[in-house]
């Protein structure tokens, strides 16, 4: 998209319908798991994107002939970190928070990734980036401090603050390793499909091994619903997420996906009881100083 053409591309839609698919999905999780294990909503999710995403591949593709072992090392690796832990942490925390707390601390992604460049790229941090940077520290200031003053901070405590940080963590590591596997010219539903298979054989074995697998069949009746369709929202987001980086650049898609804690706030207000999702106006003001510098972080990259 150029500064003087259409603002409304379908890029920008995709990403816009992106960000939307991440509310959804988070506000679907948080009714999912209201008796049931964050492991069993990340086990519902990741069937639904196999089940989509993998048929879709080799209809529409050539996995096989696409990968190579640099594109295939580099999607499992972003598969396992992004997608099995960023999202078992993402999930555990909505679950322990609630979404409209857990979703603005998620988007402080940005700041993780410029960190892990800093580090490993040696990359130079300019006095945008630390504005923004310190936006996002404020943001996410905020919020703890509401969720302390709320009723969800006195039951769930401040440990659960850590899951969404730590999501922020691995969901900043991911992009790099899939911006490798799509160097090698792999298409998105292949790195999309490798991801995920890898994800669910990584996250089973690890319950096999921890002697956890869940049994579906002992899931909520009321909750499954919801976790499937925390799935099928999660796929939507992949696929409308990578199809808007096909067509805009990364400082385009990138901070209109971050936008997706206030849909999710917007909606909690909309739609959502009062005992699930408090929102107060620190909560609001914190998460858009918050979304503000991730979107800043982004912008000046």
């Amino acid at each position: 998209m150029t500064l003087g053409g259409d603002v409304l591309t379908v890029g920008v839609l995709l990403a816009a319908f992106g960000a939307c698919a991440l509310a959804v999905q988070s506000l679907s999780i948080r009714y999912g798991t209201i008796t049931s294990a964050s492991s069993e909503a990340l086990v519902v999710v990741l069937l639904v994107n196999v089940l989509a995403l993998v048929p879709a591949a080799f209809l529409l593709g050539s996995p096989i002939e696409e990968l190579t072992a640099t594109s295939l090392a580099a999607f499992t690796a972003a598969g396992l970190l992004g997608t099995m832990v960023g999202r078992a942490m993402h999930y555990e925390g909505i679950k322990r928070i609630g979404s409209s707390r857990a979703e603005p601390i998620k988007a402080s992604q940005p700041l993780h990734a410029s960190l892990v460049a800093v580090v490993v790229l040696g990359e130079v941090v300019t006095a945008g980036h630390l504005a923004s940077m310190i936006a996002i520290v404020v943001g996410i200031a905020v919020i703890t401090y509401e969720h302390g003053q709320s009723d969800i901070g006195s039951s769930a405590g401040y440990a659960g603050l850590a899951f969404p940080l730590a999501a922020a963590f691995f969901y900043g590591i991911e992009p790099t390793l899939a911006k490798i596997g799509f160097g090698e010219g792999s298409a998105v539903l292949t790195g999309l499909a490798v991801k995920t298979v890898s994800a669910g054989i990584g996250f089973l074995t690890y319950l096999w091994w921890k002697r956890g697998l869940p049994d579906l069949r002992t899931v909520d009746r009321r909750e499954l619903p919801w976790l499937v369709a925390a799935g099928v929202a999660n796929t939507l987001f992949l696929l409308g997420y990578y199809s808007a980086l096909e067509l805009e650049p990364v400082s385009l898609v990138v901070p209109l996906v971050q936008s997706s804690p206030l849909v999710v706030i917007l909606l909690s207000v909309l739609f959502v009881s009062d005992d699930l999702e408090q929102i107060t106006w620190r909560l609001a003001a914190g998460a858009l100083i918050a979304v503000a510098g991730a979107i800043g972080v982004t912008l000046l990259s």
